[in-house]
């Protein structure tokens, strides 16, 4: 299995954004994003070495919600309301693909 790169992590969500979403986002808000997602996982016991987590076992609809109540306490984020799913769908998409080696 492939580590996880949060760089390449970034990538793939820059590319899930039109291109004036992505020039409006530093590498650090979507790392942020990132944060917010494990911060998550752990919260609901996804990252628990005895867990056999699953994709199934992450609700992204609930996921997605969690990211867009945290995005909004910063009001100095340039993260619009309607990128967070595809940025969210993006970086679980990147997380699903080091399963494949």
């Amino acid at each position: 299995m492939k580590e996880f790169d949060e760089k390449e992590a970034v990538k793939a969500m820059r590319a899930a954004l039109t291109e004036e979403a992505s020039a409006a986002c530093s590498d650090d808000e979507l790392l942020n994003i990132i944060d917010i997602i494990w911060d998550w996982y752990d919260d609901n016991g996804l990252l628990d070495i005895d867990a056999e987590a699953d994709d199934e076992d992450v609700n992204v609809d609930t996921l997605t919600r969690h990211v867009r109540k945290m995005l909004a306490k910063d009001k100095m984020s340039p993260v619009r309301p309607e990128d967070v799913e595809p940025l969210v769908a993006a970086e679980l998409q990147y997380e699903q693909s080091l399963d494949d080696f």
